[in-house]
């Protein structure tokens, strides 16, 4: 699975980053969050799935 990140809705709010710091950080300008990983780990995927479902903006999608 993969994530895209809509940069136009990221606030930087950050919700994805406390729930997978794995998966997603906050990008040099903390305006937005970035990917860490193109493809995400088997073992990361439920903390990535909910870290989606938590973004306040739903600027998070899951790329199966």
């Amino acid at each position: 699975m993969r994530i895209a990140i809509d940069e136009d809705r990221c606030e930087g709010q950050a919700v994805c980053v406390g729930l997978a710091p794995k998966v997603f950080a906050l990008g040099d300008d903390d305006e937005a969050v970035r990917a860490l990983v193109g493809e995400v780990p088997a073992e990361l995927e439920a903390r990535t799935r909910k870290a989606v479902a938590k973004c306040p903006m739903a600027a998070l999608e899951i790329i199966e």
